[in-house]
């Protein structure tokens, strides 16, 4: 199986999640992971029977570019303590979805958010999937938070928890594709 993890990250949170769902990914098919501002995560998405795409949570939702300015200011805060991600100033995962030619038939969702209450927060994976649906694929698990402390690091067992998602995501994978 062909599987692409594509993600957006603005501090490295969401890149580190993606990397740790890919890794739970890997005993289920040839796994690509890549930034929606690297040429290779079209090329990779275009060729996968699932693609696995997550962002941070800005204002509810995906980023926008004005989102996406107010954290590379944030970044230029010094006390904030905020590292800006080389490819953060590119697009977001809501411009590479408008854009890509080719969706594949499954798919699944994944955000980062502040360690809040969901209702507070919000939380992008719910407009990641459901951005994707609208495009024609179908999503395989309900989309998932993983959460970010006020200091801007993941919060306790955040990681494990990618682990654990991105090895249901590929059961529920290989659910469709056996039935």
């Amino acid at each position: 199986m062909s599987i692409a993890v594509v993600y957006e990250s603005m501090f490295g949170n969401t890149r580190t999640i993606a990397f740790a769902i890919a890794e739970g990914l890997a005993p289920f098919g040839v796994v690509v992971t890549a930034n929606v501002n690297d040429p290779r995560s079209t090329g990779a998405t275009r060729c996968a029977e699932l693609l696995v795409l997550g962002g941070p949570t800005h204002v509810h939702g995906m980023t926008r570019p004005a989102s996406r300015e107010e954290a590379a200011r944030w970044s230029k805060d010094s006390t904030k303590h905020l590292i800006l991600e080389p490819s953060a100033p590119g697009i977001g995962v809501r411009e590479w979805i408008r854009d890509l030619d080719l969706v594949p038939a499954l798919s699944a969702a994944f955000d980062t958010r502040v360690d809040k209450a969901h209702i507070i927060t919000g939380a992008a994976s719910g407009h990641i999937e459901h951005a994707l649906t609208k495009r024609g694929s179908r999503s395989a698990i309900t989309p998932e938070s993983f959460l970010v402390t006020a200091d801007n690091g993941l919060a306790n067992d955040e990681l494990d928890r990618a682990l654990a998602w991105g090895i249901s995501v590929g059961k529920a994978m290989e659910q469709f594709i056996h039935h």
